[in-house]
């Protein structure tokens, strides 16, 4: 090795010693000014509503405020796109739903982005649990109900979703899978059309989420069968989950969560999730989440993860063997 060389390669060297030490120090004085959070859904849902509250009360511990940036499109990949690409500084966020990180790169032929490459995980905000119902007078009340009056028609039940490749279309026909249950998807561009029409008597069977069931439920408009939780949903306590009817391992739930561009310095992540988790168990915001029919599930972005790669890779199987493609 020659002098020059050496010389060249202790530049070098010191030139990314430097790099780090400011990365380290811009990461411990962080944030320094407002933070982006992308969520890419229209105004108004759940997800967006839910963001709204994290943003807001993130704002108040971190200092900075949160500033929630709408960027709908393609089931939410133009959003989430945009974060994959943006600087991982800390500084631009994604509000990170289930059907767009687990379920849309296997239904889309291109989602441009990687799940596990593009992402860095902060944090789960919740889950927010899935319901199948059914009008009053439908003639099955029971999950063993309608699993045996799917198999004795020839064109089998019908149940409708908030759309093709969503979590609830995926629970159907993991539902169908596991159960043997003759079930036809029938899409609709939303929940709240799938149970006016199943309390109109258009359609037999409802899968969705439980926010938007619940006052139909308790005003007896719509009868429930099950939730697709691990135990029972502390808002309809009287309704049992799938696992009760029988079907072992039966946890379904669509999640809301905390995501920021991957290479996004440790420390930043680290601050991140702490201040999530002092959000999460704040009783006030529990039960805020909780009247958007979202669970609180504060815990550490290791953990979230984890659980992103496991669903990514379940549902992958389940939208194999059902053929689903996004329309």
């Amino acid at each position: 090795m020659t002098p020059i060389f050496r010389r060249e390669c202790l530049k070098l060297a010191m030139a990314f010693a430097a790099l780090a030490f400011l990365s380290s120090v811009a990461a411990q004085n962080y944030p320094v000014k407002p933070i982006r959070l992308v969520v890419p859904f229209t105004p108004g849902g759940v997800t967006d509503t839910s963001g709204r509250l994290i943003a807001e009360q993130l704002s108040k511990r971190l200092g900075q405020q949160v500033i929630v940036d709408n960027k709908p499109g393609a089931s939410g990949n133009i959003g989430t796109q945009m974060v994959a690409a943006a600087e991982p500084d800390g500084y631009t966020l994604l509000l990170g739903f289930d059907g767009t990180l687990v379920i849309n790169p296997h239904v889309f032929p291109r989602t441009g982005f990687d799940t596990l490459k593009d992402f860095a995980p902060i944090g789960k905000i919740g889950d927010a649990v899935l319901i199948m119902v059914t009008h009053p007078n439908f003639a099955a009340k029971t999950l063993r109900d309608v699993v045996a009056l799917s198999k004795s028609q020839s064109g089998g039940l019908s149940y409708g979703t908030s759309g093709t490749g969503g979590t609830p279309h995926i629970a159907g026909e993991l539902l169908r899978q596991r159960s043997g249950a003759n079930l036809v998807h029938v899409p609709y561009k939303g929940g709240g059309q799938a149970m006016t029409d199943v309390m109109g008597g258009n359609i037999p069977l409802v899968y969705t989420a439980i926010a938007g069931a619940i006052p139909l439920v308790k005003a007896g408009k719509l009868h429930p069968i099950a939730v697709s939780s691990g135990k029972r949903a502390s808002s309809l306590p009287d309704v049992p989950t799938f696992i009760e009817n029988g079907l072992s391992d039966f946890e379904v739930n669509s999640w809301v969560s905390l995501l920021a561009p991957a290479k996004t310095p440790r420390a930043v992540i680290v601050r991140l999730n702490t201040e999530l988790n002092a959000v999460l168990n704040d009783p006030e915001v529990r039960e805020r989440l909780n009247g958007m029919g979202i669970t609180a599930m504060p815990g550490s972005s290791e953990s979230f993860g984890n659980e992103m790669t496991r669903d990514l890779a379940r549902y992958e199987q389940v939208i194999k063997a059902a053929g689903i493609k996004a329309d």
